[in-house]
């Protein structure tokens, strides 16, 4: 089977900023993501957790893309120019994928 490799971008933001990062996303030529809700952690401020908390406001979630090597900076760009304003963890790792043409 044939493996292709990509790079796997993740993003934790605050649930209200997802929508600009999608857009910020697409801007930069990302073609697809996914988007999981983030139940709760732990960081340098302390433990959180989404229990008890009403609507969007004070909710994360998690952006999950993978793109080619050569437009990971330009979409990193991108994020980090909204991320500025924002909270949010950007992390970029290697992965293999097997339909390559989708990406």
């Amino acid at each position: 089977m044939d493996m292709h490799p990509k790079k796997r971008i993740e993003i934790i933001v605050e649930a209200p900023a997802i929508h600009r990062l999608t857009a910020a996303l697409e801007s930069a030529g990302v073609t697809g993501y996914s988007i999981l809700p983030v139940l709760g952690g732990r960081g340098s401020t302390g433990t959180w957790s989404r229990d008890g908390l009403v609507g969007g406001a004070g909710q994360m979630v998690m952006l999950i893309c993978i793109t080619d090597a050569g437009r990971v900076e330009a979409v990193l760009d991108h994020v980090m120019r909204l991320l500025s304003r924002q909270i949010g963890i950007v992390t970029v790792g290697d992965v293999a994928v097997v339909r390559g043409e989708r990406f």
